[in-house]
């Protein structure tokens, strides 16, 4: 089975890339979709060298679970959202056998 991640890049202007996580977050609609089903994170991060930019790593079990929450409802509050933000996006996919890190990298991660 793969794990499918997609880092989403918001970006706007006048702070509306943080406005919009903020009221994902506000409204519970981060929180809901973090409890759907095979979601493994939505994790919203603040980019330090453009503050107009917001990434959204958002990890999935599978593609099934992926396209399961690209057809529930709060695709829609999410699209409105980007509208009333005025929002533009960049999409990069990675998918990842579930392995654990190799020796080889796991030299370089503190723990």
């Amino acid at each position: 089975m793969s794990t499918i991640t997609m880092n989403l890049y918001y970006t706007g202007v006048k702070g509306n890339a943080q406005k919009f996580a903020q009221e994902m977050e506000s409204s519970g609609t981060a929180a809901a979709i973090r409890a759907e089903e095979g979601n493994l994170k939505y994790n919203y991060f603040i980019s330090m060298d453009d503050p107009e930019t917001v990434l959204l790593i958002d990890s999935w079990k599978d593609q099934a679970s992926l396209d399961v929450h690209h057809a529930s409802p709060m695709m829609q509050t999410i699209m409105q959202l980007r509208e009333k933000y005025d929002l533009h996006m960049r999409a990069e996919r990675y998918s990842q056998e579930n392995e654990a890190v190799s020796a080889a990298d796991a030299s370089f991660i503190r723990q």
